[in-house]
């Protein structure tokens, strides 16, 4: 599965401000809801947060996947953020994080969003993509750049 079929220039946001792991969740919730891919942004904000409280999605080298189930959502939702600063996300390395790929999935759909997880994660692994990434500064380079598979 290509990292790029998982989502759309349009989800792909870059220089966000926060500074913070909460505010980074309820950024990203306002950005699914301005687009009108989520109803209620705070839902979706405490789903994600409910789940970082289990343990960070901060999975070390500067990237995060904070990731949750929506009920009512039709289709999962992959958007790609890029902070303009570290943000201190409680990663396993310790790092701050830049990049966040963010997974909302439909409550009654668990294989797609397993597979949108596997996804990313194997792209992150594929050095040297998250420099690559980081390094882009128009939305539309970085999704031609998730085209090119992993």
């Amino acid at each position: 599965m290509l990292l790029g079929s998982l989502t759309r220039p349009d989800l792909i946001f870059l220089g966000l401000a926060a500074t913070d792991r909460e505010t980074m969740l309820h950024e990203l919730a306002g950005k699914l809801a301005e687009r009108g891919l989520a109803k209620d942004p705070e839902e979706l904000y405490s789903r994600l947060w409910e789940r970082e409280q289990l343990g960070s999605t901060g999975v070390g080298g500067g990237v995060a996947i904070p990731h949750c189930k929506l009920p009512g959502l039709v289709k999962g939702i992959v958007a790609i953020a890029v902070a303009a600063e570290g943000v201190d996300f409680g990663a396993v390395d310790g790092r701050p994080v830049r990049l966040f790929f963010l997974v909302v999935s439909p409550s009654e759909s668990p294989g797609e969003h397993l597979q949108a997880l596997a996804a990313i994660s194997r792209w992150v692994k594929g050095d040297p993509h998250v420099a690559k990434l980081l390094a882009l500064s128009d939305p539309q380079a970085i999704y031609d750049l998730l085209q090119e598979g992993s």
